[in-house]
């Protein structure tokens, strides 16, 4: 994932401010101990629902001193969807939403990423859910890097996305009597990553 992605006109002076990007270069496995995947939806018109995924692997590439050659790649399992109710969470893994017997995984792999200012970036890559893959976007903000009391360097971020559930094949909802449905079409999507480089 090339959260360190910076356009051609800026590369060079970047580059000598920042020489610290090219000594994260190396490949990182995401910590899902210390991570977290989650999602926000609008349920019936007033209220947010939290949920997020409690099983998943991923692995980054960085390369600070040539970002094209960074990747990302991530494995949700939707069988570990928890919202904090167990009937919900059921209902999730069905076949009105997830179909998580028939499609037991959510996948993104990276294709893009640019580099906004500062610290912030955007990482493009293509999502698969219920065999459907379409783009996604994500907007960074690089947290830093450290060497944790065990003596693994990591780095984090935050990432937040928005997706239309619909353009996916999820388009399972009920009508409200007052107007409006009860799960909203758009999902927020946020994330929490540390990874830890390989040794």
């Amino acid at each position: 994932m090339s959260i360190f992605s910076r356009s051609n006109t800026e590369t060079a002076t970047t580059d000598a401010a920042r020489p610290d990007l090219a000594a994260l270069t190396g490949d990182y496995t995401i910590d899902p101990a210390h991570s977290t995947i989650g999602f926000v939806a609008r349920h019936a018109m007033v209220t947010n629902v939290k949920g997020s995924f409690q099983d998943f692997t991923g692995t980054l590439h960085l390369d600070g001193t040539d970002p094209s050659r960074s990747t990302a790649s991530l494995d949700v399992v939707m069988d570990s969807i928890e919202t904090g109710n167990a009937d919900r969470d059921g209902h999730l893994k069905s076949s009105d939403f997830f179909k998580a017997d028939e499609f037991p995984t959510m996948t993104f792999r990276s294709t893009k990423a640019e580099a906004l200012g500062g610290d912030e970036y955007r990482i493009t890559g293509d999502l698969t859910i219920l065999g459907t893959t379409r783009p996604l976007s994500i907007d960074l903000e690089f947290n830093g890097a450290a060497k944790d009391p065990f003596g693994n360097e990591r780095v984090g971020f935050e990432g937040k996305a928005e997706i239309l559930r619909s353009e996916w094949g999820l388009t399972w909802n009920a009508a409200l009597e007052t107007g409006g449905v009860l799960v909203s079409d758009k999902i927020k999507l946020n994330f929490d990553v540390s990874a830890i480089r390989n040794a």
